[in-house]
């Protein structure tokens, strides 16, 4: 059991990281898998491998830049029917103001996890939450939900259902 559990988990992340690459989203580029590992861009400089961002001290500036990129990044996986489920500090790459979102086997699909919502309103707030010590103040449940709403919207456009606006 759990050897297929870890095989589903790399698939899951090998998955998804080709797709969100592809579309523009920022994440390593995959480029090979095996039966127990994944092949993915390296982050980094030729002396050292990136931080992860719990790990970073950014300006102002570099906080609002990569905290609003980050909330674009967000709305990319929703478009591509993707929730991280577990985003947070400890998972975003940082080297040379830029970065990369990483470990995405825990990653679901909200057309078919009904707790989908819940925890992608986790991941907003947990992005706020590290990016509160920089002075960038957002109120993680309005902005997960104008997020979601964005994506339902798309999704009923893509079925060809016709939303009133009340």
């Amino acid at each position: 059991g759990q050897e297929l559990r870890h095989a589903t988990w790399l698939e899951t992340e090998y998955r998804a990281l080709r797709h969100l690459s592809a579309a523009g989203a920022d994440v390593p580029k995959p480029v090979a898998r095996g039966s127990n590992v994944i092949l993915m861009e390296y982050v980094g400089g030729g002396s050292a491998a990136a931080q992860t961002l719990n790990h970073v001290n950014l300006t102002r500036a570099e906080a609002e830049t990569i905290f609003a990129r980050l909330i674009e990044n967000l709305g990319i996986m929703l478009e591509n029917h993707l929730v991280h489920a577990d985003l947070s500090a400890y998972n975003v790459l940082y080297w040379e103001g830029e970065f990369k979102i990483i470990d995405f086997p825990q990653a679901v699909d909200p057309r078919r996890n009904a707790e989908a919502g819940e925890m992608f309103e986790r991941d907003v707030t947990r992005l706020c939450q590290y990016f509160s010590r920089y002075g960038i103040r957002r109120d993680p449940r309005s902005l997960a939900g104008e997020l979601w709403e964005r994506y339902e919207r798309l999704n009923a456009l893509d079925a060809g259902i016709i939303i009133e606006d009340e």
